[in-house]
């Protein structure tokens, strides 16, 4: 990188951001330690990440995201459980925040490029297209997230860590004396922290007061009968199991959600699985979805087991859709990101609208017409 090119780097004060910004230091002229406020951010991040720019002699700036993150991450989310599905709010908060408003406040500040902690791999290829791969380190790979990001968003990033591993980050910080090298990153995102079910519970109050997500219903067996009475959609995934009550004489899962009459559906390992899904809101690096009928490597969640899928583009279908049929039956939940892979390319991927189960599931608590 040309020591004449300004660099900004998103910091949060952990371990990954932190040695990120240490590395771009020692190779270019001038970097600037951003750090975004959502208003929902861990306690002390403010701090650590003012400790960690002031160790390393960085201009710090605090970018205060509160608003869009209410209204463009913590809203949709909320609105996405009570509809009964499963979001991941890191995939928009990626896109609009971190690489939207953060990227937007970099270049006000005189920023050519941003830079992330994010474990993932970009490179331009012969014909100037910019291509989005796999971090080298397959427990830290951080692509899925990123699937969303298009060619002017990856001309004008970097991630310092791709090429390394997480044991090889610690390392490094280490090395330069920085304050956080033996701790982990620290995330704004609320999902997975025990007062995020009661968030959602409080949004919705404010969005949707009556929506039948947000009220007790009937659990139901994938055969009509009624087992128990739930406490809420947005305390149920597809795939769970703990939480539905006992009495039943095999393990159950959730097989569906349905927000129409606010029923959960549950039945046995083999139910929840599903053969195909249909995505909507499809993102592809390139700007062009893979040839219909192409093999890709699928993901239904995070830490899934990436599995080979024929990808179709159905005839019909309004754009931005596509359908995968799986080689093995996969559990996945409507709402969460599938993303698609060529080997270490990430090609991009969608939200999932519509699985095998989740209408299985559709059919029991609406009738076979309804569905």
């Amino acid at each position: 990188m040309s020591r004449g090119v300004t660099v900004a780097v998103a910091l949060s004060g952990g371990v990954d951001s932190s040695t990120a910004a240490a590395l771009l230091l020692e190779d270019a002229r001038r970097v600037i330690a951003l750090t975004m406020l959502t208003g929902l951010e861990p306690p002390g991040l403010r701090e650590a990440a003012a400790r960690v720019a002031a160790h390393l002699g960085l201009e710090h700036a605090f970018v205060d995201v509160r608003r869009a993150f209410r209204e463009s991450v913590v809203e949709p989310f909320c609105r996405a459980y009570l509809a009964g599905r499963t979001p991941n709010p890191c995939v928009g908060c990626n896109r609009l925040l971190k690489f939207g408003q953060l990227r937007r406040a970099a270049r006000s500040l005189g920023a050519d490029l941003l830079a992330t902690g994010h474990y993932a791999r970009v490179a331009q290829d012969p014909a100037g297209v910019w291509r989005l791969y796999r971090g080298v380190d397959p427990v830290k790979d951080q692509s899925y997230f990123l699937y969303a990001l298009g060619q002017e968003d990856l001309a004008g990033v970097l991630f310092p860590l791709g090429g390394l591993t997480k044991v090889a980050v610690r390392r490094l910080a280490a090395e330069r004396g920085l304050p956080v090298s033996g701790g982990e990153s620290q995330d704004a995102c609320f999902v997975g922290t025990p007062g995020h079910v009661g968030l959602v519970e409080e949004m919705a109050l404010l969005l949707a007061p009556d929506a039948p997500g947000l009220r007790p219903g009937p659990i139901l067996d994938t055969a009509g009968r009624r087992l128990g009475t739930h406490r809420g959609l947005h305390r149920y995934t597809v795939g769970q199991r703990r939480g539905l009550g006992g009495g039943a004489s095999q393990a159950l899962y959730v097989v569906a959600l349905v927000p129409e009459v606010g029923a959960v559906v549950v039945g046995g390992a083999d139910e929840v699985e599903s053969r195909w899904l249909e995505a909507e809101e499809a993102s592809f690096v390139t700007g062009r979805p893979p040839d219909g009928g192409a093999l890709v490597e699928a993901k239904v969640r995070y830490r899934a087991r990436g599995v080979r899928a024929r990808l179709s583009l159905p005839a019909g279908q309004p754009q931005g859709r596509f359908r995968l049929n799986f080689e093995e039956p996969q559990v996945a939940a409507p709402g969460q990101a599938v993303v698609l892979y060529e080997g270490e390319e990430c090609l991009g991927g969608g939200i999932i609208a519509r699985t095998e189960a989740s209408e299985r599931g559709r059919s029991v608590a609406l009738g076979p017409g309804m569905a």
